[in-house]
């Protein structure tokens, strides 16, 4: 029997980064919604929920942002449920990913380190 080198949860959240990714985009387009895009997805073992990642466009909407989502959550979800192969969608749950926010900063701070010392 062959091996798997990765887990369902993997490939299940894989799949839903890019469903989730268009759905997410055709969102902000029609509800007016700040600029946002997923940034991943991941799967609980049993695949009951998935935490959507996002990351915003400008950071002080971010809050705005995800509380929109979460508000659509149930429409992505219905959503899914047609498009993919699964028994049972996962139940969504969209959080910010400060990750982009935090590295600009560090990158602005060694930017700003760097005047400092004239090299």
């Amino acid at each position: 029997m062959p091996s798997r080198d990765f887990k369902r949860t993997d490939r299940v959240g894989a799949e839903l980064r890019r469903e989730l990714g268009t759905l997410v985009h055709a969102a902000v387009r029609d509800h007016g919604l700040p600029s946002c895009s997923v940034s991943d997805v991941e799967v609980t073992r049993d695949l009951d929920w998935a935490t959507v990642w996002v990351t915003a466009l400008l950071p002080e909407q971010s809050r705005e942002t995800v509380k929109a989502l979460n508000e659509l959550a149930v429409e992505f979800r219905r959503s899914l449920s047609r498009q993919m192969r699964l028994r049972r969608v996962p139940e969504l749950r969209f959080k910010y990913d400060d990750s982009v926010d935090k590295g600009e900063r560090i990158e602005h701070l060694l930017r700003k380190d760097r005047e400092v010392d004239g090299t």
